[in-house]
């Protein structure tokens, strides 16, 4: 049966669908003998069947019924003579390339996470201008959802065009300027970068460090700060992606105000997995990334300031050090004015982004962390059950970044362990960086990746390969422990449930 047929099985008859869409009975009587649903409505039949008809099948048919043809023009109409395969043939690439169709993988790696068929199809949909009025609409309720993502009600919320990296760049070059003292809390990797951004700024940083796989110590940024008055900045990684630690982001912020300092927290892999709550922690900025729990494609970065950090960013003298990133012009894009062109914003990726937080925010953000927490402590009894050593300990660990030692025995094959997992089961993981390169697994549980099947494939996949490298893993084992965490977790929910009935009766 086909979408078209589903719909009519769906509402009826072909009547009430042309009424539910609005159209004219021949229209879904056409759809009907052509035996598909145009493209353009798949969004809209996801929507109206409540997901009975997915959105994705709909493109796929269209697609497979009436695929996209181009006519060319003769060829001697204007230019070469010679046929398109000959044409410039001393620039043509050396071997024959193809239509590019990427294999169906199972990402648990550090991030991009897996997309969401929604978001998929989203960004599939016809691109438009992007000061077309109708893209202006779209783009304010994008602000909207991610003032929900971020907990907060700070204007000037929005994604910024490029991956988190931009993100995290696009703060220090607004708020440091040359001379200026920056406090930076470096426990991994991504401390580094921020160490390079306040250089590159012409800022002089002052390093609070903490060891990789530890929380940042609020004492240490406690005594930095009092060794150095006139720090206008301190910033700090909420969650750190190159090790799964997580720090106490409140606490930090709360000692920077204390000492007259803005903070700038980086919430690349943290926003949608665990709390992020901007207004309640006073957080003055903050960026992240599209593509890990809010599970998007990657390209976008959303960030969000404080009036505070807007008043700060004008009062400038001197010139921003980046036109694209320049915050008083992205304002005349961005901000709650009439838009006026700054660059060509990324339509699709866009599109895609708002559907993404859509789904978060059908979901509801909490249900998102605990859904997050749930699979990390099924993961994690289920590695545990293998053996493996977590590297941070467990009320620092993040449940979307789970960090584990890789076994002495097999230390010099990590590389043909994750190889295998991909070769033979289509599982990625992550390896280790910098100092813990070789030295430990990343395996992520990131938004649509998140679920219980994708927990218990990487157990068995896992199992499977260590017991061929002749480690001592028992098959079944850790797929029991998770299933038990599972098991005790429902168990705990009912209780919950039943003593909150006898509350309210």
């Amino acid at each position: 049966m086909n979408c078209a047929e589903r719909l009519v099985s769906i509402f009826g008859s072909q009547a009430e669908v042309a009424r539910h869409f609005r159209l004219d009975r021949a229209v879904v009587n056409n759809w009907v003998k052509s035996g598909y649903v145009p493209a353009r409505w798949a969004m809209e039949v996801e929507r109206a069947t409540e997901g009975k008809v997915e959105a994705v099948e709909v493109l796929n048919e269209a697609n497979a019924k009436k695929p996209v043809r181009v006519k060319s023009r003769p060829d001697d109409l204007f230019g070469s003579h010679l046929p398109g395969s000959d044409a410039m043939s001393d620039f043509a690439p050396a071997k024959r390339i193809h239509s590019f169709h990427p294999p169906q993988r199972t990402l648990m790696g550090p991030g991009p996470s897996e997309i969401n068929p929604r978001v998929m199809a989203a960004m599939s949909l016809p691109a438009i201008g992007y000061l077309d009025p109708v893209f202006v609409d779209m783009m304010e309720e994008l602000k909207s959802l991610l003032r929900y993502a971020f907990q907060t009600k700070h204007a000037l919320t929005f994604p910024v065009s490029g991956p988190g990296s931009v993100g995290m760049e696009y703060c220090f070059v607004n708020l440091v300027a040359p001379g200026d003292k920056v406090i930076v809390c470096r426990n991994g990797v991504f401390g580094g970068r921020m160490i390079e951004n306040v250089e590159r700024c012409g800022g002089t940083p002052i390093i609070v460090e903490d060891a990789w796989g530890e929380p940042v110590d609020p004492q240490k940024l406690e005594d930095a700060l009092k060794k150095n008055p006139d720090a206008r900045l301190v910033a700090f990684i909420h969650a750190e992606t190159s090790t799964g630690v997580q720090s106490d982001a409140k606490t930090l912020v709360e000692i920077a105000h204390k000492h007259h300092a803005l903070a700038i927290v980086d919430a690349v892999t943290s926003l949608g997995g665990t709390p992020v709550l901007v207004d309640e922690w006073k957080i003055d900025a903050i960026y992240s990334a599209s593509q890990k729990c809010l599970s998007c494609t990657p390209g976008l970065s959303p960030v969000s300031f404080s009036d505070r950090v807007v008043d700060h960013v004008k009062a400038r003298k001197d010139k921003i050090h980046s036109w694209f990133m320049d915050m008083n012009l992205l304002l005349g894009y961005w901000g709650a004015t009439t838009r006026t062109y700054h660059h060509t914003a990324p339509t699709n990726s866009l599109y895609a982004l708002h559907e993404a937080l859509l789904i978060m925010k059908e979901e509801g953000i909490e249900n998102a962390w605990a859904r997050h927490t749930r699979h990390h402590l099924a993961l994690k009894a289920g590695l545990e059950a293998m053996g493996l050593k977590f590297l941070v300990k467990e009320e620092a660990q993040l449940p979307q970044m789970n960090a584990v030692y890789i076994p002495d025995a097999i230390k010099e094959r990590e590389a043909e362990v994750r190889k295998t997992l991909l070769n033979e089961f289509n599982l990625e993981i992550g390896a280790g960086l910098g100092p813990l390169a070789g030295k430990i697994w990343r395996i992520g549980l990131m938004g649509y990746s998140c679920k219980p099947e994708n927990v218990m494939l990487c157990l068995s996949a896992l199992g499977s390969v260590l017991s061929d490298m002749g480690l001592a893993i028992h098959v079944g084992e850790a797929e029991a422990a998770a299933h038990g965490a599972y098991a005790a977790l429902h168990a705990k929910a009912a209780q919950h449930k039943q003593q909150h009935k006898k509350r309210v009766a």
